[in-house]
């Protein structure tokens, strides 16, 4: 693979991970984030990948067509992806495989989508015979008006790397065969 390519397919995967375990529920059970820009600190333990922060510039139609567009594909290579409301905010159950790695996760999400929220996730990746076993913690923050020079969906990533979420329409050919 190109090294040009390999930022965008991991970035592809990421956004196919984050939506096998939250997106697929978005459109009909969890409320539309209040339009602006989000900062979204992942922090990851057990999986080897380095802790990161992005901005995302968002309104109610991106947020609804990032659901619309990940959902057919999370349908694609989850088996099982179950949503439920709690008392204090969601839990996701999923489990979905992508060229041969398995990945089972649960997910709760708490906080409010007008100001932040919290989602902590604990996966179990296999891969062959090296599992994994992961708990990634994402915290969003909602900073206000989305800059000057974004628009709604784009997302920076470390680096300054900059993608809009309507972009991933055309990554989906990089996403490996099943």
């Amino acid at each position: 693979m190109t090294r040009q390519l390999r930022p965008l397919r991991l970035l592809f995967c990421l956004a196919l991970w984050l939506g096998c375990c939250l997106l697929p529920a978005r459109a009909d059970d969890l409320p539309v984030r209040k339009a602006g820009l989000w900062e979204m600190k992942i922090l990851k333990t057990g999986a080897g990948l380095p802790d990161m922060t992005m901005q995302h510039c968002t309104n109610e139609a991106i947020d609804k067509d990032m659901s619309n567009t990940v959902s057919p594909m999370a349908k694609q290579v989850c088996s099982k992806q179950d949503v439920q409301k709690t008392a204090t905010g969601f839990v996701a159950d999923s489990v979905c495989t992508v060229s041969g790695v398995s990945m089972t996760s649960h997910s709760e999400i708490v906080g409010d989508f007008n100001s932040g929220y919290t989602v902590k996730t604990t996966a179990h990746i296999q891969r062959g015979d090296k599992p994994v076993d992961t708990v990634t913690t994402i915290e969003a923050k909602w900073l206000g008006a989305c800059k000057a020079d974004q628009k709604p969906g784009d997302i920076v990533m470390p680096g300054g790397f900059k993608l809009n979420v309507k972009d991933a329409e055309k990554l989906k050919g990089l996403l490996p065969a099943k």
